[in-house]
């Protein structure tokens, strides 16, 4: 190769914009490497980059390539992934296959990304085939792509069948099981793999603390972040991120500020993602003023952060200053979403602004163009109720009727029952508890109507709504409440006495009555 060809293929690797790299493609075509398959593919993989890159100018370089490598087919197929094109990615590969070249273990990850993405999983099944045909499914890199693929399909049996013929299995393959399993609600069989994980890096302790939390398993989220910390293995930001979940849940505050504190500590920049996650927690957990002082001091903030600021003012029955934050996220140009709306409908719900909501919804439909969807009207109910406006309340709920499944329509006529017994609407409540059991056979449908009718001193209705109680077979679910103390959050259930302190505690109990007294 001349000096004037190496020196070619240096500019191609220094290349930082499509201008420079144009220029030394120019220069690769003057220097007789205009066939070189080295030269080509780092064209096409400069073309490939989301954001500096050119997918377009790698289209028409692709196409003149008259026998194109699988080096080369594997480089356009990445670069139509990373662009979101993936028909294009797919169709590339059904073109390798016409052409008689046989892709390898770099092409089959790429297209069963493509797969997933598209819920194609008829032809990821296909292309599981063809790999067992030529042995790839033995490789590492497509064996945890497949399992990857059936994960997303909720097809557990079959990534577990491909995860026990790989023979050197590496630390992403545990963690696909884990997220899979999770991901499927089944925290059992995850556990079981992360158990058997014989080595866990940061991404296995991720997948199951994620996967905790994501089935609101907090407690046992964070016992288990407590033993990742005395492996002295370092949290990312999704562990981060879950962690700050599972203490927005359980009400942590005392955990979310060291974590505040540790990254603060640390230097390590507060991506959007995690001050949002910090401030949701600070708001769940009851201290508003340091979710507002986060939320004024992000440099950036994108709507999913507006969103968790709105909603958290909502959470507090803080209405106007809900509707306020509203306007200043309109001034600058923030468009809301579905999302935003949920928040406000519930803002002016808690704060008992029936007019506001009304007025908002007009706004949502009109305006932003956005339509309403379950949740929303599930908040219209609620907001209405609340307002006594019961009249209005259900014709909105007769009109949305066949939109709702059974979660949804449930949690409208709960909003309605709380509303009709906080307004004495005996009659309302009748109807609405009626609706309920026919939806659900819940212990609390029966309390709010049996605490209607002690408070209207019904007390036959009261014994006959507990015998109807008894004999449905609802037990009323004992009552929990947490405490943190030192980092340690400690559930209470009512009538357990297995807390190993629990004389302690009954006596500084007994103590603080005699003082009240």
């Amino acid at each position: 190769m001349s000096s004037c060809s190496k020196r070619s293929l240096v500019l191609l690797e220094k290349c930082k914009n499509m201008k420079q790299l144009k220029q030394a493609h120019a220069q690769v075509f003057t220097s007789g490497l205009d066939n070189n398959t080295f030269a080509l593919s780092r064209v096409l993989a400069f073309c490939s980059h989301p954001h500096q890159g050119s997918l377009i100018y790698a289209c028409r370089v692709f196409e003149r390539i008259q026998q194109p490598t699988v080096c080369i087919c594997n480089t356009i197929i990445k670069a139509f992934l990373l662009h979101g094109k993936l028909n294009s990615t797919i169709h590339v590969f059904i073109n390798m296959l016409h052409s008689g070249l046989s892709p390898d273990n770099y092409t089959i990850p790429y297209v069963l990304k493509a797969c997933a993405a598209l819920s194609s999983f008829s032809l990821g099944k296909m292309i599981h085939g063809y790999c067992s045909k030529l042995g790839l499914v033995f490789d590492i890199f497509v064996g945890n792509s497949l399992m990857a693929m059936y994960s997303v399909s909720g097809d557990m049996v079959a990534a577990r069948h491909v995860f026990d013929e790989i023979p050197s299995l590496s630390a992403v393959s545990w963690t696909v099981m884990i997220s899979g399993y999770a991901k499927m609600g089944d925290v059992d069989s995850a556990r079981f793999f992360f158990d058997e994980a014989p080595e866990k890096d940061r991404g296995i302790w991720g997948a199951m603390i994620s996967g905790y939390v994501q089935n609101n398993c907090f407690k046992e989220g964070l016992y288990l972040f407590r033993l990742m910390q005395l492996t002295d293995t370092v949290p990312d930001e999704s562990i981060f991120v879950s962690i700050l979940s599972a203490c927005a849940h359980l009400g942590a505050l005392d955990i979310g500020i060291w974590i505040h504190r540790y990254l603060s500590r640390q230097r390590l920049p507060l991506s959007i993602r995690l001050s949002t996650s910090l401030l949701d927690m600070y708001a769940k957990c009851g201290n508003l003023d340091l979710a507002k002082r986060l939320f004024d001091s992000m440099p950036e903030r994108d709507i999913v952060c507006w969103n968790a600021m709105i909603s958290g003012m909502a959470i507090h029955g803080d209405g106007i200053s809900a509707l306020e934050l509203f306007s200043d996220m309109e001034k600058i140009g923030i468009k809301p979403d579905d999302i935003t709306f949920v928040s406000l409908f519930s803002a002016c719900s808690y704060s008992g602004m029936a007019y506001e909501g009304l007025q908002l919804l007009d706004k949502m439909c009109n305006v932003y163009k956005i339509e309403p969807k379950s949740e929303h009207y599930g908040c219209l109910v609620d907001l209405l109720s609340r307002a006594g406006l019961f009249e209005e309340a259900m014709v909105l709920m007769r009109r949305i009727n066949n939109t709702w499944n059974g979660s949804e329509e449930t949690l409208a006529w709960r909003a309605f029952l709380s509303a009709c017994c906080n307004h004495g609407q005996g009659q309302l409540a009748e109807l609405a508890a009626e609706r309920l059991l026919r939806l659900e056979n819940h212990s609390g449908v029966y309390v709010l109507l049996s605490n209607l009718y002690a408070a209207s001193g019904k007390h036959t209705d009261v014994r006959r709504v507990r015998d109807m109680m008894k004999n449905k077979g609802a037990d009323k679910a004992p009552g929990c409440s947490s405490v943190e103390i030192d980092g340690v959050v400690t559930e209470f259930i009512a009538g357990e006495k297995t807390h190993p302190q629990m004389a302690e505690i009954n006596s500084v109990l007994e103590k603080m009555h005699m003082q009240l007294d």
